[in-house]
């Protein structure tokens, strides 16, 4: 049970609250009359961000060091995944159609900024003084920034990881036991009006009960790919 002084409290911190509410709102009003465009671009990237944790697309760009092939992976462009090669190794970003990376978002820039890879330093951020910013890791860009795998970009209102990828791994062969144990057990399915299953042993004239698969590198890869068709 509450008693009479407690009830007090109670109404204290309610006017408190109140006032500070009233305050706070009276902050506001201020502000927005005063400054109105740019609290409209703070919501507007309030409500972006919102929409991104409520299980929108994730945005990436992978900068690929490759021996000499230098290249860039990203799905911001036409919303699919694509490998952007460019001969400068400077892949411009912007809501300009020009750029490398165009993308269409109002508070991007025409020509926002660009991603360079320098030999021997990696893959950098550099702003072309655009009008809303480029961020790393929520950190304005003024000059420059060296990128790091794992980095947040944010250019405007768009949000993306960047990876770094300068490390190829050659795995083993797949030894013939597995192959025969994917032989056994999966089925293949072709596109087509009437899905068809057919089964790989009669794809390859393969004796399944033989100890060792004779098999040419390019069946061996064949036989693979049809697999992990058939997983889709």
């Amino acid at each position: 049970m509450l008693n009479i002084q407690d009830n007090d409290i109670i109404v204290q911190l309610n006017s408190q609250d109140i006032e500070r509410r009233l305050s706070l709102y009276q902050v506001f009003i201020y502000l927005y009359e005063g400054h109105r465009d740019l609290l409209n671009d703070i919501l507007k990237l309030d409500n972006l961000s919102q929409l991104s944790c409520s299980g929108t697309k994730a945005y990436h760009l992978q900068g690929v060091v490759d021996g000499s092939a230098i290249y860039v992976t990203t799905n911001l462009c036409d919303n699919q995944t694509q490998t952007l090669q460019q001969p400068q190794h400077i892949w411009t970003i912007g809501r300009d159609r020009s750029n490398g990376v165009c993308v269409d978002d109002q508070l991007l820039s025409p020509h926002h900024a660009a991603i360079q890879y320098v030999e021997g330093e990696g893959f950098f951020l550099i702003d072309f003084n655009s009008e809303n910013g480029s961020f790393v890791n929520s950190e304005q860009v003024y000059q420059p920034v060296r990128l790091k795998d794992g980095d947040r970009i944010r250019l405007g209102s768009l949000s993306f990881d960047f990876f770094l990828n300068q490390t190829c791994r050659i795995l083993p062969t797949v030894t013939g036991d597995k192959l025969k144990n994917l032989l056994n057990y999966q089925d293949i399915k072709y596109s087509s009006d009437d899905t068809v299953k057919i089964p790989l042993t009669h794809c390859y004239k393969i004796n399944l009960e033989s100890e060792k698969l004779d098999l040419s590198a390019k069946q061996k890869s064949d036989i693979l790919d049809l697999f992990l068709k058939s997983r889709t």
